[in-house]
């Protein structure tokens, strides 16, 4: 991490010549500009950047596409203003002679563009502050490497692609040896941006890989998340390899990136274990039934898009029951650890989510829990992928739009123009996607039809 001082002496030494600035889209990208180091000191230290504001507007593609309160042709396509938040400043250790910093997005008139990802987790930050709580998360997320180019990949319309372990190899140190310099580049790399990596393994898919960093308060770690994931596809690239975050990329084990969340009170302390039945405070214990009583309706935070979907099968490791238990990982909420390392594990999302997005939602269902003093269920034990009464995690985006756009308690929590806004980016992707001709269609329909 550096210091702004720290940087204005690492450009006039010559050791930093370029400066990012980027911001976090809905989809969880990093998007932004480089500066040359002179410029970004002279000007862009004290007064931002700006930035157009359909980076908040746009599909996965960046198409502009309509439906959006806040950018369209209508308005004009405006500027949003970049301001900097210089704790996030950092060195990029796999780009030569360069500085990142994260912004936060400002209307040009002044105040919040309150739909921005960063800023979504903020207010639910704020909002649990004022109840005398702050958030610590992890987040682990899965990828998939092949031995491929991303351009290579991309010929080959990502079809028959080599993954870099051929066999399940979750624990297995023979296969991941083979691509252990990736993963070594990766750990090292990200511990030089300011990251703390802690282990790396295999996982069950072919080609399949996790590497673990430290848990951190909930701001910096979503921050986190977000330059490991773009960063680790850079690495990748510099490799001549490629990686995917997709949810749910074939046929077997998806990508998952399950949160870990716990809370503390205003001293610092741990505020999850506690004299509660099986060693949970009753503080968490709300906090825990808050966040399974919301789970439905802030899907759409936890897996939002049409593949987040294609994980949760029966004995996949992904959940389909809204239960909770003790290290059970057949449940969508998992307790762990014991004494201040005690947490709850959210199995829902995939490694496709946007990190901002869903620990606002825990935070925000956690907050529903504590307010209105909830009643944890039952711990479940056992199958839960056999429960045939419990709630269901949604099973298509279409479901969970419907339960996000029906949810008073997610415009109570987030604001109408936050919900309006990520309900149309959901109407966007399933507008496509039921306009698209699949390869699967066309195997069951070309001929035998």
């Amino acid at each position: 991490m550096l210091t702004v001082e720290q940087l204005r002496i690492a450009i006039e030494e010559g050791d930093i010549d370029t400066v990012i600035v980027a911001v976090t889209d809905m989809q969880g990208r990093l998007q932004g500009k480089r500066f040359h180091a002179g410029h970004f000191v002279a000007d862009v230290i004290a007064h931002g950047t700006e930035g157009c504001n359909y980076l908040l507007a746009v599909d996965v593609d960046m198409n502009t596409v309509e439906g959006y309160a806040m950018s369209s042709w209508s308005g004009g396509y405006g500027d949003f203003a970049m301001i900097p938040d210089f704790a996030t400043l950092r060195r990029v250790p796999w780009l030569p002679g360069t500085a990142l910093v994260l912004a936060d997005l400002q209307l040009l008139a002044g105040g919040p563009v309150t739909a921005s990802p960063r800023q979504v987790l903020q207010a639910q930050l704020g909002r649990l502050r004022e109840a005398g709580y702050s958030a610590y998360t992890g987040t682990e997320l899965e990828f998939i490497a092949f031995r491929e180019s991303y351009e290579d990949a991309f010929r080959k319309a990502y079809r028959d692609l080599t993954p870099v372990t051929l066999f399940n190899s979750d624990y297995s140190l023979l296969q991941t040896a083979r691509v252990e310099p990736l993963l070594r580049r990766i750990r090292n790399e990200m511990a030089g941006a300011g990251l703390t990596p802690e282990s790396a393994k295999g996982e069950c898919n072919l080609g399949q890989l996790e590497i673990a960093f430290r848990y951190d308060a909930a701001l910096p770690n979503a921050d986190g998340h977000v330059l490991y994931k773009n960063g680790a596809k850079e690495i990748a690239a510099q490799e001549g390899v490629s990686i995917t975050f997709m949810a749910k990329p074939n046929a077997r084990e998806g990508n998952s990136c399950h949160i870990h969340f716990s809370l503390r009170s205003a001293d610092g302390r741990s505020a999850v274990a506690g004299d509660g039945e099986h060693g949970v405070s009753p503080m968490f214990r709300s906090a825990m039934a808050g966040i399974l009583a919301t789970l439905r309706e802030f899907t759409l935070f936890y897996a939002p898009n049409i593949n987040s979907y294609k994980r949760f099968q029966e004995g996949s490791f992904a959940p389909t029951a809204v239960r909770w238990g003790l290290d059970n990982r057949t449940c969508a909420l998992r307790l762990v650890g014991h004494g201040a390392s005690m947490r709850v594990e959210n199995r829902v999302p995939g490694a496709d989510v946007n990190p901002y997005l869903a620990i606002a939602a825990l935070c925000a269902g956690a907050l529903h829990g504590i307010r209105n003093g909830l009643e944890l269920e039952d711990v479940y034990t056992g199958n839960a992928y056999q429960d045939a009464d419990a709630p269901r995690v949604p099973a298509t985006l279409r479901e969970a739009l419907a339960l996000w756009e029906g949810s008073e308690l997610a415009r109570a929590a987030f604001g109408e123009d936050v919900v309006a806004h990520y309900a149309n980016m959901a109407r966007v992707e399933l507008a496509a996607f039921d306009a698209a001709v699949t390869d699967w269609e066309l195997v069951r329909g070309f001929e035998r039809l």
